[in-house]
């Protein structure tokens, strides 16, 4: 195989992205629910918005359960455009080789057999690769699941180095006015970015009348999650997976900057990167944007978010995030020594990991080995959709695309094993040949 150095490149793929955008109940709810959980006697009924909001989520939950007995949405409907750069920037495309022919080539290899529709690989300020899969290029737009949490967590970072949120550690209660008084009080920024709010977590839920269902699917989820979505556990007590907890960014951030979310990702994120635009699910037309999913962005747009972290919140030579908050966003807690906010760090070698807490054995990932290098972290998303980033070797790789297929198991742990073995030897030397346990 030839070293990769062109815009575009096309290598066939047995499952092309399809036209319809499809949505896996696994991304609601893949996690049972807590086993320390107990009533908040603060939460109030489950409410009504009005009847043609219920109707519309009524329609909703219809579609994502219907009858082939598969859970999806045909579409996110309504989409709302988001503007990126006026002159997106092109990324510079490596002059010299930085990683061997034959790691590229088994990187191109697996990608291709795991129903990829882009793989970027960027190595030493620069790309060493884009490839593209099916009817993908360059400026299609893709659908990120939970690849928006870590976006997410920029978007808050980004207003706290504008001086609209004072601290990590300040009370969401200073922007949800109505969780004062209430157990939410004590729930942090932090808490939230992290997992650790002690709102509910994932769980089956079949009930429309599930909150867990309506904090996703209804036309005012982001009324439902701030009066309505109830907690489980302390604030701060327990690592729980849960959408929930990235969804309230949008509406923490219009509180915030009094800006529409979809407008500050738009104005104070991809154009200062950039970047490429795309779309947004929006909960309604006029509504609030989803932040824990569904957004649709081009494969060098989700690059772009990773350079932006491995270059400690700077790009082109301006500070877009705070000193400091890439490292809080890598830094694990005892809660989760995997997992830090947006991110998951490599830690301790475990051959099977998830999203969940450590102690459910559900929805974990196979790591056929330990990751080779201490200070990986990484952007994980439904589907296997993962964007790494090495700092020590200068390394990112993003892989965006379906699901496997159902014969071929994913290894979280090969694709970015491969590429640093194929690292320029100075380089490779630099690495560690275990991770290092989680920081505290």
């Amino acid at each position: 195989m030839r070293r990769i150095y062109s815009r575009l490149v096309r290598l066939p793929l047995r499952c092309p992205f399809p036209a319809a955008l499809t949505i896996a109940v696994v991304l609601l709810a893949p996690y049972p629910p807590s086993a320390v959980a107990r009533a908040d006697p603060e939460r109030q009924a489950s409410r009504s918005y009005g009847e043609e909001d219920e109707a519309l989520y009524r329609k909703r939950f219809e579609a994502m359960t219907d009858r082939t007995g598969r859970s999806g949405l045909a579409a996110y409907d309504p989409l709302k455009d988001v503007a990126g750069a006026a002159d997106p920037m092109p990324l510079e495309m490596a002059m010299m080789p930085g990683i061997s022919d034959s790691a590229l080539q088994a990187a191109a290899e697996y990608a291709r057999a795991m129903n990829s529709t882009a793989l970027l690989i960027w190595s030493d300020e620069a790309l060493e690769a884009e490839m593209y899969f099916g009817n993908i290029d360059a400026q299609t737009p893709l659908v990120s699941k939970s690849l928006a949490k870590p976006l997410s967590v920029i978007a808050v970072g980004r207003a706290m180095a504008e001086g609209h949120i004072a601290a990590l550690d300040e009370p969401a209660a200073n922007y949800f006015h109505e969780w004062r008084g209430t157990p939410r009080a004590a729930i942090t920024i932090r808490h939230l970015l992290g997992m650790r709010s002690g709102l509910k977590p994932q769980a089956p839920a079949p009930d429309i009348e599930d909150v867990l269902n309506r904090a996703y699917l209804h036309p005012r989820h982001d009324e439902v999650l701030v009066n309505d979505y109830p907690l489980t556990d302390e604030p701060g007590s327990r690592y729980e997976y849960s959408n929930a907890n990235s969804e309230l960014v949008a509406p923490l951030i219009e509180r915030a900057t009094g800006i529409e979310y979809e407008d500050w990702v738009s104005q104070e994120i991809l154009a200062p990167l950039g970047a490429t635009g795309g779309q947004v699910w929006m909960n309604r037309e006029g509504g609030t944007a989803h932040a824990g999913c569904c957004w649709l962005l081009p494969a060098e747009t989700w690059l772009r978010l990773a350079i932006l972290l491995i270059n400690d919140g700077e790009m082109q030579g301006r500070r877009l995030l705070p000193e400091s908050f890439v490292r809080a966003m890598i830094t694990a807690t005892p809660q989760n020594p995997h997992a830090g906010l947006g991110v998951y760090v490599a830690g301790d070698y475990i051959q099977r990991r998830g999203a969940a807490n450590p102690d459910r054995n559900v929805g974990e990932t196979l790591h056929s080995e330990p990751y080779l290098a201490h200070d990986l972290f990484l952007f994980d998303g439904n589907s296997n959709q993962v964007i790494y980033i090495v700092p020590s070797a200068r390394l990112i790789v993003a892989r965006l695309g379906n699901w496997p297929p159902r014969e071929a198991e994913w290894d979280n742990a090969y694709l970015i094993n491969t590429l640093l073995r194929g690292l320029d030897e100075g380089i490779r030397a630099e690495l560690r040949p275990q991770p290092l346990p989680a920081r505290n």
